[in-house]
């Protein structure tokens, strides 16, 4: 049985700065077996530079050079059509490929007999794969750094203050989505000092929310919103209006509003009405990091863009986040990769046991064919 071969790529989407290996995720794979590539600047945006990735014992190369000598390739984005191009029948893609937005991709893949291996479908309720959960650490990171892109664009202080000067009370912080993403931000905005308000449409996320010392918002006219898997439902057109009516109100009195809510594979449910928007006080912050070219949860987001609306609020479209924090998204992101290379790695070879609970998730294409029931519609 020959070594195993493992390449990540070079990232080619715009702004994004992320990696997929780091040189400490090079070495620990190359002390479980693994031959390691990486593709020449790939770690450029995230500050590891070739010489670094040499140091750990990998062989940086050229991108057609990893396309033919790797078992497996590596991304964190689907990769762009050059790459997927390369690709070769039993060949092994790995990475964040949003194969529920982008189902035309999936068929090219299973066209080309390409094993596609998706861990944005990764089961989260399952405990033995919380060391691949990569929509989770990507979160983590993503709801810390909202929070610090708020209190920048925040003209006053976010804890009260007492200074010879008076006192400053402190800022009124409002989460929307109590995931990972939502209990970092909140997690965050506390240690800043901000009082804190959140609100989720599961029930169950209550209790999360006041350990971390804020307060959850009871909107009776909502029902719960509660999905499979640990992921939240899309609400209908009924209940979002219903939502939309009861928050309104707490929009208006907030200082800064983080939005966090998403659907997999649908386009994020609107939780920021521009009559909301145009109810806030001057100086106010939202940050909607859902924003993507589906739409977001603020009305009048862009993706990747920041205006200033009405009376002086100012909204940020932040759908990528992680890639703001590149170093610390990459470094986290390559754990998650090396867990599952771990567990898909048998008796020395990439094997692919679709009856086994993981893989059964995240295992969208093999053998020519769409294997995942997730994925049952035409091409986009």
């Amino acid at each position: 049985m020959g070594t195993i071969t493992v390449g990540a790529v070079r990232e080619r989407a715009p702004g994004e700065r992320r990696v997929a290996l780091v040189p400490e995720a090079v070495t620990r794979l190359g002390q479980a077996g693994l031959d390691v590539l990486i593709e020449a600047g790939a770690g450029a945006g995230a500050w590891f530079a070739d010489a670094d990735y040499t140091a750990a014992g990998a062989s940086v190369v050229s991108a057609g050079e990893l396309c033919r000598r790797a078992d497996a390739v590596l991304c964190v984005g689907p990769p762009d059509e050059e790459t997927a191009g390369a690709l070769r029948s039993g060949q092994t893609l790995i990475g964040l490929l949003a194969p529920l937005r982008h189902p035309g991709r999936v068929h090219d893949w299973a066209e080309h007999g390409v094993t596609a291996v998706s861990l944005d479908l990764l089961p989260r309720t399952l405990s033995r794969a919380q060391s691949m959960d990569a929509l989770t650490s990507q979160a983590s990171v993503a709801g810390y750094k909202a929070v610090l892109l708020a209190a920048d664009s925040y003209d006053r202080f976010l804890p009260m203050l007492t200074t010879a000067a008076g006192t400053s009370k402190p800022a009124a912080v409002l989460v929307l989505g109590a995931g990972v993403a939502g209990l970092q931000a909140i997690a965050t905005a506390r240690r800043l000092g901000a009082v804190v308000s959140a609100y989720d449409v599961r029930p169950a996320s209550r209790g999360e929310v006041e350990s971390l010392g804020a307060r959850f918002l009871d909107l009776s006219a909502v029902s719960s919103g509660a999905g499979t898997g640990g992921y939240a439902r899309e609400l209908t057109e009924r209940e979002q209006l219903a939502q939309q009516e009861a928050l309104d109100a707490h929009i208006a009195r907030s200082d800064i509003v983080i939005t966090t809510a998403q659907v997999p594979g649908r386009k994020p449910p609107l939780l920021v009405t521009a009559q909301a928007l145009e109810r806030m006080r001057p100086g106010s912050v939202v940050v909607d990091m859902a924003a993507s070219e589906l739409g977001g949860n603020v009305e009048l987001s862009k993706p990747d863009k920041t205006a200033v609306l009405y009376s002086g609020v100012t909204v940020i479209g932040a759908g990528n986040l992680p890639s703001a924090m590149a170093t610390a998204a990459s470094t986290a992101y390559a754990r998650n990769i090396g867990a599952l290379l771990t567990h898909l790695v048998r008796d020395g070879a990439l094997t692919i046991d679709l009856a086994d609970e993981i893989q059964a998730g995240v295992v969208i294409t093999h053998n020519g064919q769409i294997v995942n029931p997730a994925l049952s519609g035409g091409p986009s």
